[in-house]
């Protein structure tokens, strides 16, 4: 089967919030996620699962309408700091040395292996209950990379900065055997330049 993960698009950062912070998307967002959606009709999709953040949401609500399919809800692929009270975009984050630290800092019994335990665990349970079908998940950064880096063998956690609204497929089969057909495919962008960007 084909595993298709997509990165939610641009959101709004947040700061303090009363409780987690889960942000809408900017407008700049929102388009991004048209243009991937619009790219991607041209192509058969048999499933959609979401991340329940309301980015993740936002950005799979286009391609549900091109394809006529309810996305189904997977809370094994939220981001890893989803209990934070703030939101700041990682490529902001990675300008300020600190609050990298803090994101990528463990709290308790949140530790980045069971974070990355539980992503590559739904995601196998997706790849199992999809033999034989393409299947697009629309979910986060964090959860690109822990998926990327199991299939890759790496120890990296956050190993490259997928873009918003980027593209990463994965050939999985059932034998167990995955491998990597694309990491951060942007070409639903290509042409329209004012979204294609970092910030």
């Amino acid at each position: 089967m084909e595993l298709i993960i997509i990165r939610h698009g641009r959101p709004e950062r947040i700061e303090n919030a009363d409780g987690p912070a889960d942000p809408d998307l900017t407008d700049v967002g929102h388009a991004q996620a048209q243009a991937m959606a619009d790219w991607m009709k041209g192509e058969p999709l048999d499933h959609i699962y979401v991340s329940s953040m309301v980015r993740a949401r936002q950005t799979a609500a286009p391609l549900e309408a091109a394809f006529g399919i309810e996305a189904t809800v997977e809370d094994g692929v939220r981001e890893f700091d989803d209990d934070a009270s703030h939101y700041i975009p990682v490529e902001e984050m990675k300008k300020d040395k600190e609050a990298w630290k803090a994101f990528l800092a463990e709290n308790g019994s949140k530790t980045r292996d069971k974070f990355n335990n539980t992503v590559v665990s739904s995601l196998t349970e997706i790849v199992d209950s999809n033999r034989g079908k393409k299947v697009a998940v629309v979910c986060h950064g964090g959860v690109i990379n822990a998926w990327a880096a199991d299939v890759l063998g790496l120890d990296a956690s956050m190993f490259f900065n997928p873009n918003y609204t980027s593209i990463n497929r994965f050939m999985c089969a059932s034998s167990g055997e995955r491998s990597v057909l694309s990491l951060n495919d942007m070409g639903h962008l290509r042409d329209k330049p004012e979204l294609y960007l970092y910030h």
